[in-house]
């Protein structure tokens, strides 16, 4: 038999363990980034707000819009419309999970690495120069464009390089192709239909627009909170000003007050005013 202190030694130890298994549920979401601006997007189904924190395993979804992701330190990321994507951080590197939709990524030489997977087709930086691409998935192949810098791809066939002012196509490889491989390689339009060559030509010119719409989103957000800052500042300043102003005051009818008693003993002593000779002050 146990003794009641024994008893209790065992009770603890039991829930020591269990909070110890409990931990690492709560503690494993890691911080993938916030929300630098955004339109029409959600997070979870929830209404994607600026400055919202981002968690691995979060899910993205933007509509008619764009959302911008701040990742680390000089890294970003804008989400085009019609876009699906989820996030997983692992340690100093970020991934987005695009399931459709486009991508645009930017990473700075001292940020956070990101990367984008397509099913097995992966694309990252190479992380010798900053770095700006896109991502976008036009029916069933992920198009590749390097805007500057250069984008690895790797995942389906020999990996490649893509480097600024070129674009490549090639198949998300969920299914096997009669050509294997990958497609388009160079040209990025090789092997393709009319249809989705013009697209892909869509995709790589509206690109530039689609993250100057990301940065205006991300810029208006700064903006917006820089005018809030000196509103708040001004008011200071004005209530400061305002406040100096009743200092100084109250410190000129001390000094009309001083000034008459001592004009009253002066009277009183030889009749003559030192403060007021008119005695418009001292009445």
């Amino acid at each position: 038999m146990f003794s009641k202190k024994q008893r209790m030694g065992i009770v603890l130890g039991m829930m020591l363990v269990v909070a110890l298994a409990v931990v690492p549920a709560f503690g494993g979401s890691a911080v993938v980034g916030s929300v630098a601006g955004s339109m029409n997007a959600t997070l979870g189904g929830q209404a994607l707000i600026p400055n919202t924190t981002i968690f691995s395993g979060d899910s993205l979804q933007v509509k008619d819009g764009a959302a911008v992701v701040a990742v680390g330190r000089g890294s970003r990321l804008v989400f085009g419309r019609e876009t699906v994507a989820s996030f997983l951080r692992e340690a100093s590197e970020v991934t987005v999970l695009l399931g459709q939709g486009n991508v645009s990524l930017y990473q700075g030489q001292a940020g956070v690495n990101v990367r984008v997977k397509v099913g097995t087709v992966t694309v990252a930086p190479t992380g010798e120069f900053k770095t700006l691409g896109e991502v976008a998935m036009v029916n069933g192949a992920v198009v590749v464009t390097a805007k500057e810098g250069k984008l690895r791809v790797e995942g389906n066939g020999p990996a490649q390089e893509v480097v600024k002012g070129k674009t490549i196509t090639v198949a998300a490889k969920t299914a096997r192709s009669p050509q294997g491989g990958a497609a388009g390689a160079g040209s990025g339009s090789a092997g393709m239909s009319t249809s989705t060559a013009l697209q892909v030509g869509s995709v790589a010119a509206g690109g530039t627009s689609t993250v100057m719409s990301g940065v205006a989103i991300s810029r208006a957000g700064d903006a917006r909170d820089a005018a809030a800052a000196a509103n708040s500042t001004a008011s200071d300043a004005v209530s400061a000003a305002e406040d100096a102003a009743a200092a100084a005051a109250a410190a000129e009818a001390a000094a009309n007050a001083a000034g008459c008693a001592l004009d009253k003993v002066s009277v009183a002593n030889d009749g003559v005013s030192v403060f007021d000779p008119d005695g418009t002050i001292c009445q």
